[in-house]
């Protein structure tokens, strides 16, 4: 019979009756839950740090989308640039809700990205030609069109204007910003007018359209350039293939509204890979600020 004024024995697993000890050496470690990503062309789990390595590029080709301060760090000589701030806007102008406050997802997006909004902006040297880079996180709410986006643009173009050298924008965007109604349409008329502004100081604008490149951004500063790259496999046009089709009823080709069918059709510049990027943009730049200067 169990005397229960006694005091019970803790117990526990034959381990650690065997030797305390021992528990320590074979407890379960803890493991990360992104080691392993999944291709999404083939299946394949591949090691994480691989992808890093080789510019989040997976073997079967697939350019994957990439968040800014990577974009930043692989576009720039030696992953060092000049960080820019980007100007501060005002927040949720129409009090907008969805079921959740405009405020609650921007707070939610922030946490997540670790940054005001989706541009991302730094100054320094691209295939050896010292130039202003945006970037467009398609992981901040998916890329969309904002005011902060807008204003964040006509800093960089007059960032580079005021420096003298070339900007570059690398697009990724799912199309404007809802929650903010008419005024996330205005950036469209805004970053055009941006855009003008380098053109009058006779630099080089280059747009590097990545997946997806959708939406007003299409309609607006992404088709502005003086030279358009894209990365291979991008999604690039204004409506999606899928509201295409529905609308028009009929099969697209093959291929449809991707980087390689556009440039064959003339919309497209060059299709480059993630890592020649950096070289060729320093290659065309370097020979269009060199025209610039001869004109000067």
């Amino acid at each position: 019979m169990v005397d229960k004024n006694k005091p019970q024995e803790k117990r526990g697993g034959w381990l650690s009756r065997f030797a305390p000890g021992v528990r320590k050496i074979v407890s379960r470690r803890d493991t990360p839950d992104n080691l392993w990503v999944k291709d999404p062309d083939t299946g394949e789990m591949l090691y994480r740090s691989d992808l890093e390595t080789s510019l989040w590029v997976t073997p079967s080709g697939r350019h994957m989308r990439i968040d800014a301060p990577t974009r930043l760090r692989a576009t720039f000589d030696g992953a060092k640039y000049e960080a820019i701030e980007t100007p501060d806007v005002p927040e949720d102008p129409l009090k907008f809700s969805d079921g959740k406050s405009y405020k609650d997802r921007l707070s939610a997006a922030r946490k997540a990205a670790g940054r005001k909004d989706t541009m991302a902006i730094g100054y320094g040297s691209v295939g050896g030609q010292d130039a202003v880079v945006i970037v467009q996180d398609f992981t901040f709410m998916g890329g969309s069109l904002g005011m902060a986006a807008g204003e964040a643009f006509i800093k960089a173009a007059r960032e580079a204007v005021a420096r003298k050298v070339p900007l570059i924008c690398f697009t990724a965007a799912g199309g404007a910003r809802m929650q903010e109604g008419a005024l996330s349409l205005m950036q469209m008329a805004r970053t055009t007018l941006a855009i003008e502004e380098i053109k009058e100081a006779q630099l080089p604008y280059a747009v590097v359209l990545t997946d997806p490149t959708t939406g007003g951004v299409t309609a607006s500063y992404a088709m502005l350039g003086d030279v358009h790259l894209a990365e291979p496999g991008a999604l690039i046009g204004f409506a999606g293939p899928r509201v295409i089709e529905a609308t028009i009823r009929e099969k697209l080709p093959p291929g449809f509204q991707r980087a390689e069918y556009l440039q064959e059709k003339g919309m497209v510049d060059r299709v480059v890979v993630r890592a020649d990027l950096p070289r060729v943009l320093g290659e065309i730049l370097s020979m269009l600020m060199g025209g610039t200067r001869q004109a000067a």
